[in-house]
């Protein structure tokens, strides 16, 4: 939800009754300083800040979420390193965590984690191996030391409150509420959610294992298709020693950052990535956040 997870939407979640997330993506830290406080200036619930741990600004944002007091941080994008952890703890802010794994989400526990949340192979942009199905059976019984939600596939009241009598403390979801009218997306962008089937919401491939590619998934376009010639590319000048591993897996994660806003935003959804969970076959509609909360809830009074 990158470019689109903004104070608008977020505000307009929280004020619903749940609890919207900042995503920042690449946001220069100045940028997540004015986003922090614009959705602040909107509602006086609560809401979190996404920080990407590959950012190499990471300690710059995390100064900004420190200093601007927000009370929840979800780390994405990879492991994150303890002081990162302990820094965020120190200033009590929450600290909530992907658990990909029963073994990992012990592991997150013991390194500090708040909050988990467990999201499967259905969910759009980047994503683990496992479904959403499969880890809540895995995941839900084995842990109550924190609360953990669900994330991946998720687009109804039903399954919300199946997956709450499961055990889940709450949903993540991301694909429902782009085509909220509070949400800034380009027309173009919703339009392609609304026509989309769920069989349309691909995951891309890794070509080789000198350099792992976290998954994405995203409706099959062009711009697929332009990933795909990066990956290839940036696979050579690793063999060929002309570019180190690291430096070219956040090649490629900046490569989803700028096709991401491309299509989100400018509204070029053929060459554009149009990221989107296995749920957008059950979108069919455009609602406001009140009115998909009010969905989404219904069955938990």
């Amino acid at each position: 939800m990158a470019w689109l997870s903004e104070h608008n939407l977020v505000s307009a979640i929280s004020e619903a009754g749940g609890f919207g997330v900042l995503a920042s993506g690449n946001m220069p830290p100045a940028k997540l300083r004015q986003e922090i406080q614009a959705t602040r200036a909107r509602t006086a619930n609560p809401f979190g800040v996404n920080l990407i741990t590959l950012n190499p600004e990471l300690p710059e944002l995390l100064r900004v979420a420190i200093e601007e007091r927000v009370s929840h941080c979800v780390l994405a994008g990879g492991l994150p390193d303890q002081p990162t952890i302990d820094a965020l703890k120190q200033a009590n802010i929450k600290v909530i965590l992907f658990a990909p794994s029963l073994a990992l989400a012990k592991r997150l526990l013991k390194r500090g984690a708040d909050a988990l949340i467990i999201e499967g192979h259905e969910a759009g942009g980047h994503v683990g191996p496992v479904s959403t199905s499969v880890l809540v059976q895995e995941i839900l019984p084995h842990l109550e030391e924190v609360p953990v939600f669900a994330a991946g596939g998720i687009a109804n009241g039903k399954m919300v409150a199946a997956l709450v009598a499961m055990g889940a403390a709450g949903c993540q979801l991301g694909t429902r509420f782009v085509v909220a009218h509070e949400c800034i997306a380009h027309a173009n962008f919703k339009n392609a959610f609304l026509r989309a089937q769920s069989r349309d919401a691909q995951v891309t491939a890794q070509f080789d294992s000198v350099l792992p590619v976290i998954p994405v998934r995203a409706l099959v376009n062009k711009g697929t298709q332009n990933f795909n010639s990066l990956q290839l590319r940036l696979i050579q000048e690793v063999k060929a020693g002309t570019k180190e591993k690291k430096a070219a897996q956040l090649e490629l994660e900046h490569f989803w950052v700028g096709a991401l806003k491309r299509a989100a935003i400018d509204g070029d959804v053929e060459n554009g990535s149009v990221m989107a969970g296995q749920s957008v076959g059950l979108v069919n509609s455009a609602q406001s956040v009140g009115a998909i909360m009010e969905e989404l809830t219904s069955l938990l009074r």
